[in-house]
């Protein structure tokens, strides 16, 4: 916890600048929720407990990068309260009106994040296990995501409503898998669905 944490400080910090920060925002989440993944085909293990607390900051638009939509570059930290994975992620952010600023906004982003739970659960079948020993990896693979890498990709889909020119609610499915993509084999994934506040600078 205390890499990712440093990890995390680090991210912000890049994007806290007068210069570069927008908005803050603070969410409590339901960790690795099945629902939203069976209907979309991605899946979730369904494994794990708790909530996450999710902690994070965007920029203002990339205005130079037309070619690629004017993204916004976020950073957050999700903190599992049951002690299983927690996650530090960053990325691109797209946020969408619907008509007025004010008013209805989805955003779609994409990222990378580093979990500190299982890329690969112990081996249950390796020779002169003590008893307890099997038993505790036996029940890893009932209570834990093996994601198979410490790295995930991190698509995100918002639907947020701006009260105001400061304060926005957002409810928001963030998912975490390696895609066979940036490693191969287990791939459980995790998802988390929630809603934030958000408050601009």
């Amino acid at each position: 916890m205390r890499k990712l944490l440093l990890a995390a400080s680090a991210v912000f910090a890049a994007l806290a600048g007068p210069v570069c920060a927008q908005e803050a925002f603070v969410g409590v989440f339901g960790h690795d929720v099945t629902f939203i993944g069976d209907a979309l085909g991605v899946g979730a293990a369904g494994k794990e407990d708790g909530m996450d607390i999710m902690l994070g900051v965007r920029s203002q638009r990339w205005e130079r990068a037309a070619w690629l939509g004017k993204p916004k570059f976020y950073a957050m930290v999700s903190g599992n309260t049951s002690g299983d994975t927690s996650f530090v992620s960053g990325g691109l952010a797209w946020p969408i009106d619907f008509g007025e600023e004010d008013g209805f906004y989805f955003q779609p982003a994409l990222g990378l994040a580093y979990q500190d739970g299982y890329s690969k659960l112990p081996d249950f079948r390796e020779p002169g296990l003590t008893p307890a020993e099997l038993q505790r990896r036996i029940d890893l693979r009932e209570e834990r995501v093996e994601f198979g890498s410490k790295i995930l990709f991190q698509p995100e889909l918002t639907l947020g409503y701006r009260f105001n020119d400061k304060i926005a609610a957002e409810l928001s499915w963030v998912h975490l898998s390696h895609g066979q993509i940036l490693a191969s084999g287990k791939n459980e994934g995790l998802d988390d669905v929630g809603v934030r506040l958000v408050y601009s600078f």
